[in-house]
């Protein structure tokens, strides 16, 4: 349950609890872009200390990175080992068939593994400080310069706040339908690889009927509440952008043009 933390909420009143959710937002495209010009040692030293230092300054238990890394361990070391055995430029380390290794590919490897833990921790970081309606309307005004072009501005966070929303509630059904599962005989952990996707179907199929059913009931709710969009709804949340939002920003863009002006050509 606790491996899975994406859409998951931890309160605070730390600083980075109290910016606006737009500046955050905004924060974790600059960072996606920034990360790519961190690709030498130097480089990713300064960006994993600076990341460090959020995570601090966040008061967050850094178990929650930990358990969002694990989560995403197999994708990781998925891309992180087809760089170093598939990746034939450079001087040949170590090879076995088609297999080979080579000091460029191990490189290459590195910056990749650096590249996925920063983002995953930096995404993290947002998910855990920001509430998923917070992150709705943010989204929804950003992207409100876009609502003349005839775009579903008010859909569009409403459906990026019920995904987050639900997250944990399907997390809570999958655990629940493995135990039904387990005291009906059923092992998740035995045989090939076969077979242990054959054991996910009982799984998948009573988790998208409960989805569907879940969905289904969340429609009638809202038509019967009388929900007709965005169009003149009142916010109970205003966003508030204040200084140290834009103090926030402006650090994230110290921090790339210092990776810029140290990053290897």
């Amino acid at each position: 349950m606790d491996k899975l933390i994406l859409g998951r909420y931890v309160p605070g009143s730390s600083l980075i609890h109290r910016l606006d959710p737009r500046s955050k937002l905004i924060a974790m495209f600059l960072f996606i872009v920034i990360v790519f010009w961190a690709n030498n040692l130097v480089t990713n030293i300064l960006l994993a200390a600076f990341t460090l230092f959020l995570i601090l300054l966040s008061r967050v238990k850094l178990s929650f990175f930990l358990n969002g890394l694990r989560s995403m361990f197999v994708i990781i070391l998925f891309t992180t080992a087809f760089q170093i055995f598939f990746n034939h430029q450079g001087k040949l380390v170590w090879q076995m068939g088609i297999l080979q290794v080579t000091d460029y590919g191990l490189g290459q490897a590195a910056l990749i593994f650096m590249r996925f833990v920063l983002i995953i921790c930096f995404s993290t970081l947002l998910t855990l400080t920001t509430t998923p309606l917070s992150l709705a309307d943010a989204v929804e005004s950003l992207l409100k310069p876009l609502k003349p072009l005839k775009i579903p501005v008010h859909e569009i966070g409403l459906m990026l706040s019920l995904s987050l929303r639900f997250v944990p509630t399907l997390m809570d059904d999958t655990t629940r339908i493995m135990k039904a599962q387990q005291a009906r005989g059923v092992d998740f952990g035995q045989g090939n690889l076969i077979q242990k996707v054959k054991s996910i179907v009982p799984i998948l199929i009573p988790l998208f009927a409960s989805s569907f059913k879940r969905a289904d009931a969340l429609a009638i709710a809202m038509e019967a509440r009388g929900y007709q969009g965005g169009d003149g709804r009142t916010k109970y949340r205003q966003l508030n952008w204040g200084w140290s939002d834009g103090l926030a920003i402006l650090t994230l863009l110290v921090v790339g043009c210092l990776l810029f002006l140290l990053k290897s050509s």
